[in-house]
């Protein structure tokens, strides 16, 4: 994950970003290839993979919409939102395409209409099974993107601007929780909810743990590099309510109210705290020197959008060959097709959008900003 304020790549970001699409991989494999029994935890729990991202784009999105706010200046809507957008829509808009073009051989069993896809709002009424379901996490992003920006312009206001924006953030999370509670009270019955765990309202409080940091970073410094300095205590404690959260109410087949409201909810919580751990220069995760790494946290959003098609293409191909695909070398040759597809995307097109990007729309614009009152820091005093 790169800070868009030029702060360089911060290594246990990194590796956080490559544990996500790691687990997406092989999450995906058991879906669109089929089982493999001799990763059975990394098949069923590997749909977490993509909560870990929620987590860490809160985080990254919540920093930059803040950072200005916080100092007293204000946000360029124009510029922010174009600079999503140049990040956002160039690979989609290509693997969309590659959907629409091999309808035969891509697709589910229903598929959404074009226009939902283009404005980002297929996650509604989508049911498991559609074409290009993975798209439904980027619809959360978009939305949630949309409304950050505007809901801390309207916020962030007076003397009380921190104090007023925490109150929003937990009440958003409550508000998360709650959705889920009534979707799965209403539509939860099942092994598979689509209204919870599709569903914008049910999901967009995964992004606030990483919004939370975002805050704390920006509107408390001094508080915040001290607890940086507890990077350990933070990395123990979050994998730790992770793995509390995943067995304790989120591993059965059969779902649970307490699961479906408020375990989403804790597990974001846990990953926003490993979170904060890989942002202390002390932490355990910018230590580790994991090779590969940084490259698949560079690629893993075209790796994320890329990767299906080239499982369900390689597959079918295997199989009409006779080969098998659920062999370890069939896990490993797919897996890496997915990677390679992804890299593919990011050289072709993530790359040199990213340039012009950076041509187009630096991040510390000069351009007109929208008038705001300047924050007061709540600094805690040693």
């Amino acid at each position: 994950m790169r800070s868009e304020r030029g702060e360089g790549r911060i290594p246990g970001l990194d590796l956080l970003r490559a544990a996500a699409i790691a687990l997406v991989l092989v999450y995906h494999y058991a879906v669109v290839v089929g089982p493999l029994p001799r990763v059975p935890g990394m098949t069923a729990l590997g749909w977490c993979g993509v909560d870990l991202f929620f987590v860490l784009s809160g985080y990254l999105i919540g920093n930059q919409v803040l950072s200005g706010v916080a100092r007293g200046g204000g946000l360029a809507l124009g510029n922010f939102f174009a600079r999503r957008l140049l990040r956002t829509l160039p690979n989609y808009v290509v693997v969309l395409a590659v959907y629409w073009l091999l309808p035969q051989r891509l697709s589910g069993r229903h598929t959404a209409e074009l226009w939902r896809f283009l404005t980002f709002t297929q996650n509604f009424g989508l049911q498991y099974g559609e074409t290009f379901t993975h798209s439904w996490s980027l619809c959360i992003e978009e939305q949630f993107y949309l409304l950050l920006p505007l809901v801390v312009l309207a916020v962030a206001r007076g003397r009380h601007a921190a104090a007023q924006c925490w109150a929003v953030l937990v009440a958003a999370l409550v508000l998360g929780i709650a959705a889920r509670g009534h979707a799965f009270v209403v539509d939860g019955h099942g092994s598979f909810s689509a209204e919870v765990y599709y569903g914008s309202t049910t999901r967009f409080d995964e992004l606030l743990p990483g919004v939370a940091i975002a805050m704390l970073r920006n509107f408390h410094p001094a508080l915040f590099e001290r607890v940086l300095k507890r990077g350990l205590m933070w990395l123990v404690g979050g994998l730790s309510l992770v793995i509390l959260c995943l067995n304790l109410w989120m591993a059965g087949d059969e779902p649970t109210l307490v699961g479906a409201s408020v375990g989403f909810s804790m597990l974001a919580i846990g990953f926003g705290l490993m979170t904060l751990s890989a942002l202390s220069p002390a932490s355990l995760l910018n230590r580790w020197q994991v090779p590969g790494a940084a490259q698949l946290a560079l690629w893993s959003y075209a790796i994320y959008l890329a990767h299906k098609p080239a499982y369900k293409l390689l597959a079918d191909a295997m199989r009409a060959q006779g080969l098998a695909t659920d062999t370890r070398w069939a896990l490993i040759a797919i897996v890496a097709a997915g990677i390679a597809a992804g890299w593919l995307l990011y050289r072709l097109v993530e790359q040199p959008f990213m340039g012009l990007r950076s041509q187009w729309f630096p991040s510390e614009s000069r351009a007109s900003r929208v008038p705001h009152q300047p924050v007061v820091h709540f600094q805690c005093t040693k």
